[in-house]
């Protein structure tokens, strides 16, 4: 269950309301008129089952309660009630399937910027994943992976071509090309450093059958590629983060920045060129699989999920309408 909480202009209200009482999966409404100071208008509060939620919010959007008003959803980890039972089982399909749309755009879109944060986690990968390669250490290139923030950023090109979203979609490459650009120039220059001194030679990247598979870009290498991203997007619209961590570990985007770096400071052109397609290998395989992913759930709960009428957007304000009866008003 997700609750809701909604301010609502008083003209609105009723519309609200009425919205509410037509939709399945809705239940413990509890409307207190005029306590909402900023902005100004009525309380609302209502949970609702997953699979239903997204109609509501879209719908809720459309009364224009996110410009006169206010919208928050937060996760509901117990709810003890036979009434939010009910809800659940009105719903159609099962809530860990479903998507929140406007739950999935704010988060790809917060996952895609250029922060400080995001920068400095891929960096910090970057580096492990290229002592993994000099040490030949496969737990290292586990950990580097399982580090990198770079999935949040491919997510939001899949959810941009999904929506035809120009600006998020280049947001998101600005952030991966910014973002391995800077990672792979602090590891290069790291690399020089312990070159200078002597901890790395040429012969660091010699007979490493173990992480090998980083520089070796196969038919094999695209096809997990696929998989990853459908199963990272399966799990970020799902909330499945146990689950996004496996991906992490699926795919040498890091290793292969981090590979890269090394094989640079030794000027090993093979390798960097290996390492190169390894990345854009990864990177493409989880685009497409991604955006087809969202494709396909798209289609699946438009067809099969819940479907309610546009609201009209009328100025009626609060009446006293009777409601369920396992409803608080």
């Amino acid at each position: 269950m997700l609750h809701l909480r909604v301010i609502s202009p008083p003209g609105r209200t009723e519309d609200v309301l009425r919205l509410l009482d037509e939709a399945v999966g809705v239940t413990n409404l509890v409307v207190l008129p005029g306590v909402a100071r900023s902005p100004q208008g009525d309380l609302i509060q209502f949970d609702v089952a997953r699979e239903a939620a997204n109609e509501v919010i879209e719908h809720l959007q459309h009364l224009g309660l996110r410009t006169e008003g206010s919208i928050a959803a937060e996760q509901v980890d117990l709810s003890v009630s036979d009434a939010a039972d009910r809800a659940e089982q009105e719903a159609p399909g099962e809530g860990e399937d479903a998507v929140i749309w406007a739950e999935f755009a704010r988060r790809v879109a917060a996952d895609c910027r250029l922060t400080w944060a995001f920068l400095t986690f891929l960096a910090i990968a970057t580096q492990i994943a290229a002592i993994g390669v000099i040490v030949d250490s496969p737990i290292l290139i586990v950990g580097a992976m399982v580090l990198g923030p770079e999935f949040g950023a491919v997510a939001a090109i899949c959810f941009g071509l999904l929506r035809r979203n120009g600006r998020l979609i280049g947001q998101a490459l600005r952030a991966l090309a910014v973002g391995f650009s800077l990672a792979i120039a602090i590891t290069f220059a790291c690399a020089l450093v312990s070159r200078g001194l002597g901890w790395v030679t040429p012969a660091s990247l010699s007979g490493h059958e173990e992480i090998e598979f980083i520089v070796k870009p196969d038919r094999w290498s695209f096809i997990v590629a696929l998989l990853a991203g459908a199963a990272g997007v399966l799990s970020v619209t799902a909330g499945k983060s146990s689950a996004l961590v496996g991906v992490f570990i699926s795919v040498t985007t890091v290793p292969a920045a981090g590979y890269f770096a090394v094989a640079a400071s030794l000027a090993r052109w093979g390798d960097m060129a290996a390492s190169v397609a390894q990345l854009a290998v990864n990177i493409a395989g989880m685009i497409i699989a991604g955006t087809l992913t969202l494709f396909l759930q798209r289609a699946y709960w438009s067809r099969f999920g819940v479907r309610l009428p546009l609201p009209p957007r009328g100025n009626g304000r609060l009446g006293s309408r009777g409601h369920r009866n396992d409803r608080l008003t």
